[in-house]
């Protein structure tokens, strides 16, 4: 029996195509940004990057805004598929190696964290812009409640979310530059401080 064929038209190789050099543009901006600081980088500094012209970008993202929300959305799916696997593959999960996982990922990709950090304190987003990083952070509170849902905290468990998602992205704006420490120490301190919210959070009842 010969095997169906696939029923593409040229209109989704096109697409294809397109969305496949969106990737490797989105890939190499990472890229980039793990190396660079995140205000300092420019549309030409990722092209270089990336293998193509600067003015060949804007085929594929509309602006420099644009590109960086969508490489900021690739850190934080996968942010949310490690959380998921913490969360959902185990009857009870351990608040405390959730909370080391959260910390740790965005230590190991700090770029992640710099982009995060602009993007809730920057007011020149657009309304489109703004709803794909609303429904980013909506998919980690989702994995928060969960959580909080599977230790048997009493619902509402929103609230809760706010605020332990807060309290993890305050250690690391408060620590990760703590002078006079070696990136070991400072690593060491913030997981520290992380399990003691971890603890904290385990003991909260809400009302």
């Amino acid at each position: 029996m010969k095997p169906v064929k696939s029923n593409k038209t040229f209109s989704h190789l096109k697409n294809e195509a397109k969305l496949a050099r969106q990737e490797v543009i989105i890939e190499a901006a990472e890229r980039v940004f793990a190396v660079k600081p995140f205000n300092k980088v420019s549309i030409r500094d990722i092209a270089g990057e990336a293998g193509i012209s600067h003015a060949s970008i804007y085929r594929y993202f509309p602006d420099q805004q644009s590109l960086f929300v969508e490489a900021f959305l690739h850190g934080a799916k996968e942010i949310g598929i490690t959380l998921e696997g913490l969360i959902e593959n185990t009857k009870t999960p351990d608040i405390i190696k959730i909370s080391d996982a959260y910390i740790t990922y965005l230590m190991d990709n700090d770029q992640y964290f710099r982009m995060m950090t602009h993007f809730m304190l920057d007011g020149s987003l657009s309304a489109e812009k703004i709803d794909k990083l609303n429904a980013a952070e909506r998919r980690i509170f989702d994995q928060f409640d969960r959580l909080f849902q599977k230790i048997n905290k009493p619902e509402p468990v929103r609230l809760l979310s706010h605020a332990y998602f807060a309290a993890l992205n305050g250690v690391l704006i408060t620590f990760r530059n703590y002078p006079g420490r070696t990136t070991k120490a400072v690593r060491q301190h913030m997981l520290n401080v992380a399990r003691v919210i971890a603890q904290s959070f385990s003991n909260t009842q809400t009302k």
